[in-house]
């Protein structure tokens, strides 16, 4: 059994984005870890995703995520992250932040994006808690995070579930920013890397989003695992 279970949310759109986070986080991983990818698709053919399309979800993983404790049966604690991540640090070190009285933790960012649209022409959205959706650490047992039921995500607003409201705030405990580390916003460490990049505005697989920070950390990676990869 692994030591720590993650799922990534998966796009159709970006799955290159996917294999680079999969695969850095792999890398630099001191336990054994089980990756899983997140795709809509699949929890619509077994009928437990029914949500209508939204508009203003940039992602196919926008409302998915939070079927994480589901697909984990609801047993042990187990990592979400957006696809757009590039990992330096080691997932071991996440585990020092689990606490059984919990339901999850996550940065607690303080985010107004700068730009009005997503990479790829989706509007960009501003709310409370923007981003601590991203990369979350659940307690799949706890009773606030058992209650994230098909039947209830299927049901209830982007807002509740992004803002974390299914949840005491006094259960969602803190991960520090460098696991979350937005790219284009958080300030750059002064030596090393930060363990999680978070291309949130637009990565390197973009051709006009090349000038980032870790950009070519991050195309090395993607050419590693396919040699023809090229921007769109």
């Amino acid at each position: 059994m692994a030591d720590l279970s993650v799922y990534i949310g998966w796009d159709s759109r970006e799955d290159i984005a996917y294999e680079v986070a999969k695969e850095s986080l792999l890398e630099h991983a001191s336990i054994e870890v089980d990756v899983h990818p997140i795709k809509l698709q699949d929890l619509i053919d077994r009928g437990v995703y029914t949500r209508a399309v939204d508009p203003l979800a940039s992602t196919e993983f926008t409302y998915s995520r939070f079927f994480t404790p589901w697909l984990a049966d609801y047993k042990g604690w187990a990592l979400f992250c957006d696809c757009d991540f590039l990992f330096f640090g080691d997932v071991a070190d996440l585990l020092q932040y689990r606490n059984e009285d919990q339901a999850v933790a996550c940065v607690h960012h303080d985010y107004t994006p700068k730009e009005g649209v997503k990479m790829d022409g989706k509007i960009q959205t501003t709310y409370p808690r923007k981003n601590w959706s991203s990369f979350m650490l659940f307690n799949c047992g706890h009773p606030s995070t058992r209650n994230l039921t098909p039947e209830r995500i299927n049901a209830e607003t982007g807002a509740f579930l992004h803002r974390l409201q299914w949840a005491d705030d006094s259960e969602i405990g803190e991960i520090p920013e460098e696991w979350n580390w937005l790219e284009g916003w958080s300030s750059k460490p002064s030596a090393g890397y930060p363990k999680g990049v978070h291309y949130t505005n637009g990565g390197p697989w973009f051709k006009n989003w090349q000038d980032v920070e870790y950009a070519q950390k991050w195309l090395d990676k993607a050419l590693a695992i396919d040699p023809q990869f090229a921007p769109v």
